[in-house]
């Protein structure tokens, strides 16, 4: 089973994406994650993508993709798998297409979540985090117990650059500029995706993940927000 979450930057796919890597054992596919471990282990495709970052390039989409392939084949044949965040445009979606069917695999379902801009750019904007321990707060749902001060550690947390509203904006045009048209491309090849309000409470949304993917599990486990 392969599952692809679409949405919006800050509607949730990251955290609902661990929910289900954590409840369900599904195998969580993030690109960037394959990036970093592949860059940290100063493998081939590392290196080769290193040299790209060092030149101030973005990394191309087809060593990208040979990363995603190298890590599906890696996999057990039969372990469900979620990608989270590609593809992101559609070219990206186009070869992945190509890669699963490489080997043996397909897209089996694609589940959008979805959230008004205004309440996004709330959520991101409101985003705060420590960069001593990684705890993450939001200034509207679930602030520190001392404003600016990590609860866990002490530390002044922070926000990162990509949070500020006019950045948020931004990254929310680009994502309806280049991958929220992957909605009609997968509608159009007959996977048509399931839609979840994105703009609930964590518990509600991963119940509507549960229940849209087929799913039924009681106990709700909790996590941290990313946000993603």
């Amino acid at each position: 089973m392969t599952t692809i979450f679409l949405g919006a930057p800050g509607v949730g796919k990251g955290t609902q994406a661990v929910l289900l890597r954590e409840h369900v054992g599904w195998v969580h596919v993030s690109t960037g994650d394959l990036l970093r471990a592949a860059r940290r282990d100063d493998t081939k495709l590392g290196r080769r993508a290193q040299s790209f970052m060092d030149a101030g390039d973005l990394v191309p989409d087809e060593l990208i993709l040979d990363l995603v392939r190298e890590h599906l084949a890696s996999l057990d044949p039969g372990a469900s798998i979620l990608f989270d965040g590609f593809p992101r445009t559609l070219p990206q979606a186009e070869a992945l297409d190509g890669v699963l069917e490489e080997l043996g695999r397909q897209v089996n379902q694609v589940l959008l979540l979805d959230g008004d801009d205004d309440e996004l750019v709330k959520r991101l904007s409101g985003r705060r985090s420590c960069p001593n321990c990684g705890a993450v707060y939001n200034v509207h749902w679930s602030p520190p117990e001392e404003e600016g001060r990590c609860d866990r550690c002490g530390a002044d947390l922070v926000q990162r650059e990509d949070d500020a509203p006019d950045t948020v904006r931004r990254r929310l045009d680009v994502y309806r500029e280049l991958t929220e048209p992957l909605i009609g491309f997968y509608r159009e090849s007959g996977r048509e995706p399931a839609v979840v309000d994105g703009i609930q409470s964590m518990e509600e949304v991963h119940q509507a993940v549960l229940e849209s993917l087929g799913m039924e599990v009681d106990c709700i486990p909790k996590t941290a927000e990313t946000g993603e």
